[in-house]
């Protein structure tokens, strides 16, 4: 019965992705010729070369990428086994969350508050970029993502996306902004805008609107943070086109008030998975809660 070695995949699978022999020799701690023959050996046992040599660089053959695949797959599953095993017996369990780095923390707050204060939950959260966030949570160093847009997801990275919640973005600035009768045209036309960055889903709805309009807005600031967006707004800087739930404190204090829902405009919320043998059980929860939110708020429109 043909075996696979393991030692023999797991050296290739360090090759591979380090893409020269010399320095992943040196960080498995093996000689050059000792790790050129465990990969030998595997292409032997598989019937196919793995790698072929450009210069003094090693690229992955058609074989290779399918027994790459593979390799991760199977070196995933054991460390997500380890990682699942470890909280076994242990009275608190841990949750790893990750969020967009400008996703608003209003919105991260209640998505988080089903677990908040537990005292058998470890939360650790982390932010950063899609791509940083989506790399991660595949290697299974985090167990949720949460994003305002919706990944895209082949074969190979099956990506679990779920909508989470959707909200209308709005004008939204100091009180003295605003004039009665005020139309939307007139408002873009009169004061300057904070807007989000290029990037931003809500970006490109802002720009297809006024096109719309006929309006070239003034734009005070443009920014990738929607906290500084916020203190922006607060400072009087301009109008800011945001998610009233960014600025949920300030608008009950009246300390900024929202003008006008601009139409067409919402953002929407993901919660980001993927599949796994073992998922962690604090995850249900959080999504059932959000999802029952999402549907009270929709019946209350």
């Amino acid at each position: 019965m043909f075996e696979l070695n393991y030692h023999h995949l797991r050296y290739f699978r360090a090759v591979a992705h380090d893409g020269n022999l010399t320095r992943a020799a040196e960080r498995l701690n093996l000689s050059q010729s000792a790790l050129s023959i465990q990969i030998k050996q595997l292409e032997e046992r598989l019937g196919h070369a793995l790698f072929e040599r450009r210069g003094r660089q090693l690229y992955l053959t058609e074989a290779g990428r399918i027994a790459l695949d593979h390799a991760d797959t199977i070196f995933s599953a054991g460390e997500e086994l380890i990682e699942t095993l470890k909280e076994t017996g242990r009275t608190r369990r841990a949750i790893r969350i990750g969020a967009l780095a400008t996703l608003s923390r209003n919105f991260q707050m209640e998505f988080l508050r089903p677990i908040l204060g537990r005292a058998d939950v470890d939360m650790i959260l982390r932010s950063g970029s899609t791509s940083e966030l989506l790399g991660a949570l595949e290697a299974l160093n985090l167990d949720i993502v949460l994003l305002n847009q919706a990944p895209m997801a082949d074969a190979m990275t099956p990506f679990i996306a779920q909508h989470l919640y959707e909200q209308r973005v709005s004008l939204i600035g100091q009180p003295s902004y605003g004039k009665p009768g005020a139309t939307l045209a007139d408002l873009l036309g009169e004061h300057p805008v904070i807007l989000p960055t290029l990037e931003s889903g809500v970006r490109s709805q802002f720009e297809a609107l006024v096109a719309r309009l006929g309006i070239t807005p003034q734009i005070a600031a443009e920014v990738d943070d929607m906290a500084m967006m916020r203190l922006l707004a607060r400072e009087g800087a301009g109008l800011a086109v945001l998610p009233p739930i960014v600025v949920k404190g300030e608008l009950e204090a009246g300390t900024l008030v929202e003008f006008d829902a601009l139409p067409g405009m919402i953002e929407s919320f993901y919660a980001v998975t993927v599949k796994r043998r073992f998922p962690n059980p604090l995850i249900q929860p959080l999504l059932e809660t959000s999802l029952a939110r999402d549907t009270a708020t929709r019946s209350r429109r």
